[in-house]
């Protein structure tokens, strides 16, 4: 039996899941989660094989919900995301965060019992559209060097920790100037504040 959680923050797509999940004969509903926290909280206490992570959810989102459930070890359930956004941003980032799948919600029903199957075997579970997605993504220039080598020294000192006024002080420039420069930085790496950046830069070997 596949014991799956849903995480999503409105109600009536888990009630629309969990009457998914009651009809398959083979998948158990092990528990619910209305916000990211929730999902990891869940997670930890009813130890499921298979997550579906909504995205946009209050409290903790669902790439951080989901970096933190895959954090747990060997034995962390797979999370295939299940969300309305299909823009390579979140695409990237859910993956990167350890998602083993991407689904939009406008699936078939049948779609979501094969990404619940497919997942819980170790496998991938990708809607066509993610998937072209990703192979786009692999297709494009790296963020990196659509940075000036401002932009990337203040990448850097981001991800050392220091705030805007210690690195505007660093590079001797203004406050503003700093925030501007993380504005664009944001808007190339495909994050949107600064602990993301550093992750972001983290995962891609630029920290320490």
């Amino acid at each position: 039996m596949i014991r799956v959680v849903l995480a999503d923050d409105h109600g009536v797509i888990r009630d629309g899941l969990g009457r998914l999940i009651a009809a398959l004969e083979d998948v158990e509903l092990a528990g619910v989660a209305a916000d990211g926290q929730e999902a990891v909280t869940v997670c930890a206490q009813v130890a499921p094989d298979v997550v579906l992570m909504d995205l946009d959810m209050p409290v903790l989102d669902g790439i951080e919900a989901t970096r933190r459930i895959r954090a747990a070890g060997p034995d962390a359930p797979a999370v295939v995301v299940l969300t309305a956004f299909s823009d390579r941003p979140r695409i990237m980032s859910a993956l990167e965060a350890g998602a083993c799948g991407y689904l939009l919600k406008d699936v078939e029903a049948e779609e979501v019992a094969a990404g619940i199957r497919a997942a819980a075997r170790g496998e991938s579970p990708l809607d066509p559209r993610a998937a072209r997605t990703i192979l786009d993504a692999r297709s494009a220039p790296d963020p990196l060097a659509e940075l000036s080598p401002r932009e990337r020294e203040v990448l850097g000192l981001l991800v050392e920790g220091l705030p805007n006024k210690l690195i505007a002080r660093r590079l001797e420039i203004s406050e503003k100037t700093v925030k501007s420069h993380l504005t664009r930085i944001f808007r190339v790496l495909g994050v949107t504040d600064r602990t993301q950046a550093a992750l972001w830069a983290e995962r891609h070997g630029l920290a320490g």
